[in-house]
């Protein structure tokens, strides 16, 4: 229900007290199940997939959930959306109104629960906070669908075109695409990952069109952006003599993940590749994916940036969780059965390492990192993949318990309890889930 409530001093606890929970009965026989395996992520002592197993989790032969397991999803997460709910005060007061950590990614968990559970009241409440992001949001140096304020313009556009406020959606939709000018002038300071550059425009503009239709964002604006981005990292790999033809600096670091580096960007190139031209294809994306390729640990796992050496981050920011999506996709496009191989070799590593101490969030947590499962689960229709997501959900069920410290905005989308949802929700319909902004 939505509505204020009294706020369990045990929620809070989840929340803002996570090293203390060790103290808690209920968690006793939990926390000696998955003993730390170092500072970085929990032992995983959940048994893999076997098809004899009687587990009530997964249907052999029928690639779906099992009806008793998804009975406890749906009560879970239930019972997370009313402690977000519930904190309403402390999540609205902050003046951030990004979907990253702000208003508008609250109001797209809203917008996602209720279209999930058929409850029109989460999607008003998802509209009436993003008109207000939109209102809220002044600089057009911010020009991501994450961070900027094209993720508001571009959620509230799609919720009235739904409502059939077509006039008002095509007002905001203009807006947006008055951004492309900035995005793509030569002399801007744009970067060109997703969190913060280009890509992250791109999947605003890709996210409209996918949504309402007939596409509103003409082919040109697209083909201006995409070639813009790839022209960058062109001569940004040209002059500084890399060995992939595209590459691509943030703060001085070339970063290879999700959030900032090349992974990302091409990841939302191939999904715009119907805007791209064959050439474009076959000389910079394709061998930059090849090169990319080669720079997997032999645990499965990828450096950060060029300059690391670690294998110790499992994070879709950086790391083998925002790969997986990449690599399954390039495999559709190319047909190339190496790019198959390396994602599921990232899923093997995100397996072993990936229940992480950091917290149960999308970009740096537990939830993000199962959505590689279920890019595998639906790029082969293997139920390994899918029995891995739902225990990955199981350990979200236990939002709080195991995290090192709460983070700087615990109810937001990418960083906390929000995210977590967003993430259960899909468990809902595995075959249809999307890690949000990643996926168009």
């Amino acid at each position: 229900m939505l509505g204020k409530k009294s706020i369990p001093t045990s929620n809070l606890y989840l929340i803002y007290y996570p090293r203390n929970f060790s103290i808690l009965e209920s968690d006793t026989c939990y926390r000696n199940w998955a003993s730390m395996d170092s500072n970085r992520y929990y032992r995983n002592q959940f048994d893999d997939y076997a098809s004899s197993g009687n587990l009530n989790i997964v249907v052999n032969d029928g690639s779906m959930i099992h009806d008793a397991f998804k009975s406890v999803l749906t009560v879970e997460t239930k019972k997370l959306m009313e402690i977000l709910e519930e904190n309403e005060r402390m999540w609205l007061s902050r003046d951030d109104y990004s979907v990253y950590t702000g208003s508008a990614g609250i109001a797209y968990t809203f917008y996602h629960y209720g279209k999930s559970f058929n409850d029109a009241a989460y999607i008003k409440k998802a509209t009436g906070l993003l008109e207000r992001c939109v209102t809220k949001f002044k600089s057009r140096h911010e020009i991501t669908f994450l961070t900027g304020v094209v993720g508001p313009l571009a959620l509230t556009a799609v919720i009235l075109h739904s409502q059939r406020k077509e006039e008002e959606a095509k007002q905001l939709i203009l807006k947006l695409k008055s951004l492309a000018t900035y995005v793509i002038e030569k002399r801007s300071d744009v970067p060109d990952e997703l969190l913060y550059g280009r890509a992250g425009y791109l999947s605003g503009l890709l996210y409209i069109n996918a949504n309402i239709s007939p596409p509103p964002i003409e082919p040109d604006i697209i083909k201006q952006v995409v070639t813009t981005i790839i022209n960058s990292g062109r001569m940004y790999a040209s002059a500084n003599h890399c060995q992939s033809p595209l590459m691509y600096s943030w703060h001085e670091t070339e970063y290879l993940g999700a959030a900032h580096g090349l992974a990302g960007i091409l990841y939302l190139l191939l999904q715009a590749r119907q805007y791209l031209t064959q050439v474009q294809m076959d000389s910079y994306v394709k061998p930059s994916l090849y090169f990319l390729q080669r720079l997997q640990f032999p645990s499965g796992n990828f450096p950060s940036s060029m300059e690391s050496h670690s294998d110790k981050l499992i994070h879709w920011c950086h790391g083998a969780p925002g790969m997986s999506a990449l690599f399954c996709l390039a495999h559709k496009v190319f047909e190339d059965n190496t790019f198959l191989d390396t994602a599921v070799r990232c899923a093997e590593v995100i397996w072993q390492r990936g229940l992480l101490t950091k917290g149960y969030g999308i970009c740096h947590g537990v939830s993000g990192n199962a959505y590689a499962f279920l890019h595998l689960f639906q790029h082969t229709q293997d139920i390994k993949y899918l029995y891995r997501a739902c225990r990955f959900a199981e350990w979200c069920f236990h939002y709080g318990t195991h995290q090192c410290r709460a983070p700087d905005r615990p109810f937001s989308m990418f960083e906390g309890l929000a995210g977590v949802i967003y993430f259960l929700v899909d468990m809902q319909q595995p075959h249809m889930a999307k890690f949000p902004s990643y996926d168009i």
